[in-house]
């Protein structure tokens, strides 16, 4: 069930082929371990907990495909600001005005892990 939905998620951010990607299956059983041993709970999941794992394993996967130079899909390189072709000048928008597209894509990416914040409330106290 978990699977579908990060599936989906990833589906909808416009990365494909997801489903047979041993990575996927890796990052979504640490997530899984991850949550449960900091809520101390077990298994099967709360839906609220489940939910927070989706988005946590879709960012991780999202993260360290962005890390290997293996996420496709997305266009990264900077934007060309300004091309003077006479003894050759090329400025790049960086940091001019909007954020460019690698600057969208953490954004998105440290939104997606920044939802652990909010295991915190289905925590149980151990003995």
């Amino acid at each position: 069930m978990m699977k579908e939905k990060v599936i989906a998620l990833l589906s909808a951010f416009g990365v494909a082929d997801t489903a047979q990607d041993p990575l996927l299956d890796i990052i979504m059983e640490s997530t899984q371990y991850h949550v449960l041993h900091e809520t101390n709970t077990i298994l099967p999941m709360h839906d609220g907990l489940e939910n927070i794992a989706v988005s946590m394993a879709a960012g991780d996967y999202l993260r360290f495909k962005k890390g290997i130079g293996q996420l496709e899909g997305f266009e990264l390189a900077p934007a060309i600001k300004q091309l003077q072709e006479g003894d050759t000048n090329i400025q790049y928008a960086i940091g001019a005005g909007d954020s460019t597209p690698e600057q969208r894509l953490d954004a998105v990416i440290a939104s997606l892990l920044g939802r652990s914040k909010e295991l915190y409330q289905y925590r149980r106290l151990v003995w």
